[in-house]
């Protein structure tokens, strides 16, 4: 399984094994200008050919939709007629947060925890797919 923390600058990406049922972070994909990273997605799927895909929803603080909510929507369908895999989408509330706490917590600050909060916020969201497809 691949998830993503879909940004419009970066991507976090995690991937999980179904069999050990434990997510874990893998890379950012930075996006130029206005255009998505498909080449890299594609390459991390056929790389890793997961089964799965997994895209982290955006929501406000009390669950309504804003702006990101339809970008990340539409990221996962492109995902989903692109690469002809499942796509399920996680509720993301406050996994930008945790991720950087847990940083944090592993020593790890500013510019270097910057640049792995996105992936550590897929790997969230992935584990928290994974404990609820139980």
């Amino acid at each position: 399984m691949l998830a993503f923390d879909f940004g419009t600058r970066r991507i976090g990406v995690a991937v999980a094994n179904t069999l050990t049922r434990s997510a874990q972070a893998l890379t950012t994909l930075v996006a130029t200008g206005s255009e998505t990273p498909f080449d890299a997605i594609g390459e991390l799927i056929d790389a890793w050919q997961p089964s799965q895909l997994v895209v982290g929803l955006p929501v406000h603080a009390d669950g309504t939709p804003h702006a990101m909510t339809a970008r990340a929507r539409r990221f996962a369908h492109l995902l989903e007629s692109r690469f002809g895999r499942p796509v399920a989408l996680v509720d993301e509330r406050w996994t930008s947060e945790a991720a950087a706490q847990a940083l944090r917590d592993r020593g790890h600050g500013g510019r270097e925890a910057r640049a792995k909060r996105d992936e550590a916020a897929a790997q969230i969201i992935l584990q928290a797919w994974l404990d609820e497809s139980r």
